[in-house]
């Protein structure tokens, strides 16, 4: 599998020499950023996850520091890993809905990072789409979803022969739908979160959600193995994922289980082993970070800024609110919402709430991704708790606000109690303050399906899809 990558990039990888430069009185370090795809933070046993196995996320945060409070800018993958490439939350890159992509002449941390000197190459699944080969890097490679990402990543640096400092971007895609078809875990035996309704086949999908992470982990212990092999300690290498799992509640969504992920960063010497952060970042603050840690101009005119002194352990705090913003997936998912999020508190808008929400899961049923829906629907038919679930997806009301202190998984929507209007409605103009600032028109892409119509299935949604 791997010979395959030889002619691609071996013409593409040659070069002219050019000397390091120093940062913070060494050279240049080399660069490796991982992403997986579709990731709940909570998906990972250095997270706290007890019946999953990532042991290489463990030896990763061993040797670097491990961000309690990462978010995304957008809980879908083109405006998420949009956003991390522009340093811009999307309704200032353009990148708002998924399947779309920044403006012309946007800025990109690609860009930046050649202008220091770096060779930026990328394998797999880095940006979304067309933004692969549009992104400016030196060497592009799409790798199969359960492709050799490892051997691709050999590959390339042994077919380098020239001293430039490296940033390879690698992209798994796992674990994204469909999951792989077979079950490294027993379903009988996974943890389900409590905003799931439980039956054997959610279990099973579960599973094999599970097993998919577990190979990703795999995979990147692999790439962390080969970066020690080539470069000792002289790399930074961040890991991390585009947003949370395909589940109901988690991608597309704005709760914490869509928003929130996995962030680990190593830089040997530099960053503290085995040190943990509460500190609260976000997507567009990585584009500022490396850039500030490199010695490299930071823009001006972009939403990240540098969480650089966290990192180098110089304060533990970085941003006060994490703003998201969620505009919709072509026909599937019609149903935009914004929030802003504290230590404690969130507070959400849909803009939609006369609507259905829905997305591929529940619409389209597939193995390996939403089939698990019909035992939804069945059980539902007897069990109360489990309608009230299958209710709370579909249909939500214009704002929600939870403390996070209390209630973690986002259950128990506050927004009547009157112990919490101050902090509500202070939450309130700070997104509505915030939504203006960056232009957003809260534009609806598609036509949303309104709840006094029949529920949207496939055959509704894809005659929608054809008629576009």
């Amino acid at each position: 599998m791997v010979k395959n990558y030889i002619p691609l990039f071996f013409g593409i990888l040659t070069g002219f020499l050019l000397s390091f430069s120093t940062v913070r009185g060494q050279s240049k370090p080399n660069i490796i950023i991982y992403l997986t795809d579709d990731q709940s933070q909570a998906d990972a046993s250095v997270y706290g996850a007890s019946n999953l196995l990532t042991p290489q996320l463990e030896r990763l945060s061993d040797i670097g520091m491990t961000f309690e409070n990462a978010f995304i800018a957008s809980p879908a993958c083109a405006p998420s890993r949009a956003a991390l490439l522009t340093g811009l939350m999307p309704a200032r890159n353009g990148a708002e809905a998924n399947h779309t992509y920044p403006r012309p002449g946007t800025l990109l941390l690609t860009q930046k990072l050649q202008d220091i000197g770096y060779e930026v190459l990328a394998l797999g699944k880095v940006a979304h789409g067309k933004m692969n080969q549009e992104s400016g890097f030196d060497a592009y490679q799409p790798v199969p979803k359960w492709g050799d990402l490892s051997g691709a990543a050999r590959l390339i640096l042994e077919s380098r022969n020239n001293n430039r400092p490296i940033c390879l971007l690698l992209g798994d895609h796992r674990p994204h739908v469909a999951w792989i078809d077979s079950l490294g875990y027993n379903p009988q035996e996974v943890s389900l979160p409590d905003y799931l309704i439980n039956t054997l086949e959610t279990r099973e999908h579960w599973a094999r959600y599970y097993t998919d992470i577990t190979g990703a982990d795999r995979e990147m212990g692999e790439v962390l193995d080969l970066a020690q092999e080539k470069w000792n300690d002289d790399f930074i290498f961040i890991y991390s994922s585009d947003h949370g799992g395909q589940w109901p509640f988690g991608k597309w969504n704005l709760y914490d289980a869509g928003i929130k992920v996995p962030l680990l960063v190593a830089w040997p010497g530099q960053v503290e082993s085995g040190s943990r952060t509460d500190a609260m970042v976000s997507w567009i603050d990585i584009f500022p970070t490396l850039l500030d840690m490199l010695g490299g101009e930071v823009p001006k005119d972009i939403d990240g800024k540098s969480f650089a002194p966290v990192l180098l352990g110089e304060t533990d705090q970085h941003r006060d609110m994490i703003f998201t913003t969620h505009s919709g997936d072509g026909v599937m998912n019609v149903y935009p919402i914004r929030s802003v999020r504290t230590q404690r508190y969130k507070y959400i808008i849909n803009l939609c709430p006369e609507c259905y929400h829905t997305n591929h899961s529940d619409i389209l049923r597939k193995d390996g991704a939403g089939a698990y829906w019909d035992s939804w629907d069945k059980k539902a038919e007897t069990d109360s708790e489990a309608a009230a679930i299958i209710q709370k997806y579909y249909v939500r009301p214009a704002e929600e606000f939870y403390d996070l202190q209390q209630d973690p998984t986002e259950q128990h929507n506050l927004i009547e109690e009157a112990n919490y209007q101050t902090q509500i409605k202070t939450m309130r103009s700070q997104l509505e303050e915030w939504m203006q600032q960056q232009g957003d028109h809260q534009t609806v892409f598609q036509k949303p399906y309104l709840i006094s119509d029949p529920k949207p299935d496939s055959v509704l949604v894809l005659e929608r899809r054809n008629k576009n």
